[in-house]
């Protein structure tokens, strides 16, 4: 296994991420092949473990809790969440908190984060009714955080602003989502480098992209077999994310047991992919997006009657072109209803003025009609709280 330093500790590169548990047909856990998967981690030399508040309904703590605990606590270390993105007035900090220890049973967090601060839930967390952030820096103070991070899906601009912040200020690492398609199509390149510019360490979720970089395609699997044979596809896509500056962790969230013996496998082999090897998976990523070809140059802005921000918008066009996600449905439910695709009056301004020839008012109805059938966060975090009241 390989390591990577973070302050005193020896962190195993790869994490045991229990968002995706290996789930029986009624969708419950399975626990039995859980804890096989978990005797299998640590034997190979994984130590660090992610779980959230959410994960599972709930259940996600309860279950890897409950494995953990049948080992020697120095053997392992265990993150987790506070759910400031779904913020409900019944989530107090220490209720929360105390909650947590105790389907985790243990005494402490080595590490924790707050959830997903992002464009939609900045305000609560900044909110000082809450207290949240004075709460956990003195669990912090008091030994039972070991290390206070956040979670983030904002944009790159976004990341920046909070960085600025008492956030930023509190944090010893941040974890974001990285893969070598959103290097581009989320601007996570930006994103590590602004990270690195203030010297946090990064834990890395979704590295395979939800698990569509295990299954990128007949093409360019062909290509990377002639490469690497024998190398899956979600090998390679680890083995880019690992060895980009500043990564600390990459958490995989595995749900059956081949899965996890085939990342062991990729991070129990040091060698680095090649800087050609690399320029073809990002070759890959460019054919994977099915994107409108916008440029952000912001020629279409300036004659907008609505002042929408046109690039933005198309930005998560483009994302959701590639995959269903939350992520940008999220990013576009934090903006005023005034500025969303919706508020498009396809006048036709923009289109003009496009040097790419984009057709923006279609792409825009386009976004307006995805976002329009797609869940919403808010109805995801209601249903959440609605779990979490009722002692999930």
């Amino acid at each position: 296994m390989i390591y990577k330093q973070f302050q005193d500790l020896h962190l195993s590169a790869l994490g045991f991420g229990a968002m995706r548990l290996p789930v029986l047909p009624d969708g419950s856990i399975d626990r039995d092949t859980t804890a096989r998967m978990v005797d299998y981690a640590l034997s190979h030399g994984i130590n660090y473990f992610d779980t959230a508040y959410p994960y599972h309904d709930g259940l996600s703590e309860t279950v890897l809790g409950e494995i953990l605990s049948r080992y020697p606590r120095e053997s392992w270390m265990l993150a987790d969440k506070f759910p400031g993105h779904q913020h409900n007035k019944t989530f107090d900090p220490a209720g929360v908190f105390e909650r947590q220890l105790e389907k985790c049973r243990v005494d402490y967090f080595d590490f924790y984060l707050f959830h997903n601060i992002c464009e939609n839930s900045l305000d609560d967390y900044m909110d000082p009714r809450w207290g949240m952030l004075e709460y956990f820096t003195e669990q912090r103070r008091l030994g039972r955080i070991k290390h206070l991070g956040f979670s983030c899906h904002a944009t790159a601009d976004n990341l920046e602003k909070i960085l600025e912040g008492p956030y930023g200020q509190a944090a010893e690492f941040v974890q974001i989502q990285l893969n070598y398609l959103d290097w581009t199509l989320q601007d996570a390149r930006r994103k590590i480098d602004i990270l690195n510019a203030h010297g946090l360490p990064v834990m890395v979720m979704e590295p395979l992209r939800g698990g569509k970089l295990s299954h990128p395609g007949e093409a360019a699997e062909a290509r990377l077999q002639a490469l690497r044979p024998g190398q899956s596809p979600s090998s390679w896509a680890l083995r880019w994310v690992r060895d980009v500056p500043g990564v600390t962790v990459v958490l995989s969230g595995m749900s059956a047991p081949e899965q996890l013996e085939d990342n062991v496998r990729t991070f129990e082999d040091p060698a680095p992919l090649t800087e050609q090897e690399r320029g073809v998976l990002l070759d890959i990523a460019e054919g994977m997006k099915d994107s409108v070809p916008c440029t952000a140059c912001r020629y279409c802005c300036a004659g907008c009657p609505m002042e929408l921000d046109i690039p933005g918008l198309l930005a998560e066009y483009n994302d959701l072109r590639v995959q269903s996600s939350f992520n940008p449905i999220m990013r576009l439910e934090a903006l005023p209803e005034e500025k969303r695709p919706h508020a498009c009056l396809a006048c036709g301004a923009c289109a003009q003025v496009c040097p790419q020839g984009i057709d923006i008012p279609g792409a825009l109805a386009d976004l307006a009609a995805i976002y329009d059938r797609s869940p919403k966060w808010s109805e995801i975090c209601e249903r959440r709280n609605r779990i979490a009241e009722a002692g999930a």
